[in-house]
């Protein structure tokens, strides 16, 4: 049992190109809304080693879309930063889920290979554990993809204009959803997956009915993170 739990925290360039590979075909898809956002923050006033910059170190879609809303001649910083949050705050739920695999790695790659999760990475990556698989190839591997990718279509964007101005127009807003759809309904299914989405389910809810406006996505964050974080700590020490 224990080789078996060791081979899952495998990490290594042969399972990274794996992950790359699979992640591929979807990243494809990433190069339209790149796209538009690059012609978006073009449209917006910024430069392009800005915009470039920002799709490398930020690589959140959302979020970079809120951040142009709130661009301005004064460029509302602390405001900026709590929609941000706000946004991913999801990842905090990301975070607790593959808490299990991560804390078997060095703190250097484990925060090395979160900096590329997103929720495409992630769910595949999550599928792959269930199954008894190594999954941390497909999160950093993957990740590598839906990167690169979102970078070279945040590039055409600014070098071609028009080039996919509304992705919606041709639903490409669909396809992501579509296949994390596929991924959650295939995905692991134990008493502490489902703590997890329970506890942060249930505080998103009361955050809805009784904090202000879209303090849920937070605090159902924050909560299934805890949860996850102390669960796979209890675990981990049994």
């Amino acid at each position: 049992m224990a080789k078996a739990d060791t081979a899952l925290h495998q990490l290594n360039r042969q399972l990274i190109w794996e992950g790359f590979k699979q992640l591929a075909p979807i990243s494809i898809f990433v190069i339209a809304f790149g796209a538009a956002f690059g012609l978006a923050a073009k449209q917006a006033g910024l430069s392009d080693p800005m915009i470039l910059t920002m799709s490398a170190l930020v690589f959140a879609g959302a979020s970079q879309f809120a951040a142009l809303d709130l661009w301005g001649p004064q460029v509302p910083l602390f405001t900026m930063l709590i929609t941000v949050f706000a946004i991913n705050a999801r990842h905090l739920l990301m975070g607790a889920t593959l808490y299990p695999w991560l804390s078997q790695l060095p703190p250097a790659k484990r925060y090395g290979v979160m900096l590329i999760a997103s929720d495409a990475n992630w769910a595949m990556s999550m599928q792959a554990f269930t199954r008894g698989k190594p999954g941390l190839g497909l999160l950093f591997g993957g990740g590598l993809a839906l990167w690169s990718f979102w970078i070279f279509g945040t590039w055409l964007g600014m070098a071609f204009g028009n080039l996919v101005s509304e992705p919606r127009s041709l639903g490409l807003d669909m396809v992501m959803g579509c296949f994390l759809l596929a991924m959650v309904v295939g995905g692991e299914k134990n008493l502490r997956m489902f703590g997890i989405w329970t506890v942060a389910a249930g505080c998103s809810l009361l955050a809805y009915w009784y904090l202000p406006e879209n303090s849920h996505v937070v605090v159902g964050a924050l909560a299934g993170g805890v949860a996850g974080t102390l669960w796979g700590r209890q675990h981990n020490e049994h």
